[in-house]
């Protein structure tokens, strides 16, 4: 059975209007596709109808602003939206509690929905994080439970999100989709929707639960080497050697059918992916019997990092000639990733906190993050302006890189703040000659291994 018609642009629904669905429907509807966002959250459908975006990813608040009342996308919380579509893609969120184990209530919700609604021949795609075998072994039998329709009636597929928060629109486009079908059917299916919708390679893998476990492995392999670097951060600063440099060098050599490609440290990793995804293949490992201990570690050594940023500026505070527990910090960026304005587990949190501890005072200075989302965060009202957070600052703290962070000018900073003023690098990676303009215009400078 074909799940789709090969006739004809498919109908869409896209159940979940987060981060990816937002992304992803705003896309397709961008793209000429007959788009229908599903969401119980009824503020977020008022907010999305109306043209306005909750999701701080560059250039889809223009894009949804440019779709809204328009006949390519409409939003409802609805669920007997479905039965007019073809392929229905699932994108809600899935967390895992305390002890790393995925919480399947929210999907579990939505199956509930969508299979008392599911006719013969949709296409249904699960691109929400999952533990291996929750497609096959979960999903398809809710979706079955209604009695309506079988699995041989409808399409279910496998298709991880891989996208990088502030790219995203971009490499929706451009980036090959994996695709793990629950049958050969359902394989084809999906292969065909994503290179009609978005134009993209398609990579085929032999089932759902290798489709998901390329997912986990992606996240657990960032989340592993982001922790190398940050402690080869901490060798490099016990010997006085430039991370930065180290890298540089280490990454030029060739290795299987790539390179050595160890990521930046930073003050520590945020977002909703990193933080949980390797616990859920750790939670995952251990009920089989497995401890991954790479996960443990790679976890304790992130989550180490805002403490340790907080420490660095303590201590080179205080060979400035300066107390922290007096001094005024002024932090810019308060996003968990440079040029975007998540706030999600960002890391920025725990070295404000460290700081606070300590008695300082501290500034929160972000051009992209959204006010509100800032002061429910933080607790605390952030600058409007970033000459308002510099003023008088003791210590200039650049903990998510924004483009906007990327060249402030020396001598304008030293007119503001209170002179000898550190410069905490904590994810701008300045480059050697701003360094030394800086330090030329009284500051002192640390970063992370540097």
């Amino acid at each position: 059975m074909r799940f789709w018609p090969a006739a004809g642009a498919p109908r869409i629904a896209v159940i979940g209007f987060g981060y990816v669905g937002s992304c992803l429907g705003v896309t397709l509807a961008g793209a000429g596709f007959d788009v229908v966002g599903v969401d119980r959250d009824r503020d977020l459908v008022a907010d999305l109808a109306a043209g306005r975006c909750r999701v701080p990813e560059p250039g889809l608040a223009e894009a949804l602003a440019g779709l809204a009342g328009g006949p390519l996308l409409a939003f409802t919380t609805d669920y007997d939206a479905v039965r007019a579509v073809d392929v229905v893609v699932v994108t809600v969120g899935t967390p895992v509690d305390d002890g790393g184990a995925l919480e399947t209530a929210q999907l579990e919700e939505v199956c509930g929905e969508l299979a008392p609604r599911l006719r013969p021949g949709q296409l249904v795609l699960l691109k929400s994080t999952v533990a291996p075998g929750v497609t096959r072994g979960l999903v398809k039998p809710l979706l079955e439970g209604s009695g309506l329709v079988q699995g041989e009636d409808f399409g279910l597929a496998y298709c991880p999100e891989r996208l990088a928060e502030g790219n995203a629109l971009a490499q929706l486009v451009t980036l090959p989709v994996v695709v793990g079908g629950c049958d050969p059917a359902s394989a084809d299916a999906a292969d065909l929707f994503w290179r009609t919708a978005l134009g993209v390679e398609v990579r085929r893998v032999p089932d759902a639960d290798v489709a998901e476990v390329v997912k986990l492995a992606s996240n657990w392999w960032i989340d592993v080497n982001v922790a190398m670097a940050n402690e080869l951060a901490r060798f490099c600063a016990l010997y006085g050697v430039d991370v930065l440099e180290v890298i540089s060098a280490a990454n030029s050599l060739p290795k299987g059918t790539g390179r050595v490609n160890v990521l930046l440290p930073s003050v520590g990793v945020g977002g909703s992916c990193l933080t949980k995804d390797p616990w859920m293949v750790w939670r995952a490992a251990r009920d089989r019997g497995a401890d991954l201990r790479t996960v443990r570690t790679a976890r304790e050594v992130n989550d180490a990092m805002p403490d340790y940023a907080a420490g660095l500026i303590g201590d080179e505070l205080a060979k400035l000639g300066k107390d922290v527990g007096s001094a005024t910090v002024a932090v810019l960026g308060a996003a968990f990733k440079s040029d975007t304005g998540d706030l999600r587990h960002t890391p920025v949190l725990g070295v404000v906190r460290a700081l606070r501890a300590t008695g300082a005072t501290v500034r929160l200075f972000d051009p992209l993050a959204d006010p509100d989302a800032m002061r429910r965060v933080f607790g605390v009202e952030p600058e409007r302006e970033l000459a308002d957070a510099v003023v008088g600052a003791d210590c200039v703290a650049v903990l998510a890189g924004h483009r906007a962070f990327a060249d402030l000018p020396p001598e304008w900073l030293a007119g503001l703040v209170s002179l000898p003023c550190l410069v905490f690098d904590g994810r701008a990676y300045y480059s050697r000659e701003y360094i030394e303009r800086l330090r030329r215009n009284g500051f002192g400078y640390r970063g992370i291994g540097r």
